[in-house]
């Protein structure tokens, strides 16, 4: 969005309608692991990582009928803010710290504003569609604690 690029050419994933017919566990399997590893602190693209990589899922929506975040919201496991934000605000945080430690560096300060620019957009989104609660505000100084 902030760059110079016009795009990226990436391989697309094969459109299917089911399920392969190699993978081996059950969806209530499948459901068992995810809800482990989410116990275990695992974030949602790293379960889909992990059944994908060493359990040979390659599509947990295919496989089970549900995604990953569907699979947690059933088991009230689902985490404080989504995925995405959070990991914006883990850069903005670590920003911050780097441009205490190197005022003169303006290139990080303009990455700073357009990475807060971008947790603005997102919260604003969440708001309106009810994924987090409407008077959250995003505050540079309180996000520590989300961050550990």
């Amino acid at each position: 969005m902030h760059s110079r690029a016009r795009g990226k050419s990436a391989s697309k994933r094969p459109p299917r309608t089911k399920s392969p017919v190699w993978v081996e566990y059950l969806p209530e399997e499948v459901d068992d692991i995810i809800v482990k590893f989410a116990k275990s602190g695992e974030s949602q693209a790293m379960i889909g990582t992990i059944l994908r990589d060493q359990y040979g899922i390659p599509s947990v929506k295919l496989h089970t009928g549900k995604s990953v975040s569907q699979h947690l919201v059933e088991h009230d496991l689902r985490p404080v803010l989504p995925e995405d934000i959070l990991n914006l605000i883990r850069k903005a945080w670590n920003l911050r710290n780097h441009m205490e430690a190197n005022p003169k560096d303006l290139h990080s300060k303009r990455g700073l504003q357009l990475t807060e620019a971008k947790i603005h957009r997102l919260s604003k989104y969440y708001r309106r569609t009810k994924k987090i609660d409407p008077k959250w505000k995003y505050d540079p100084k309180k996000v520590a604690q989300l961050i550990r």
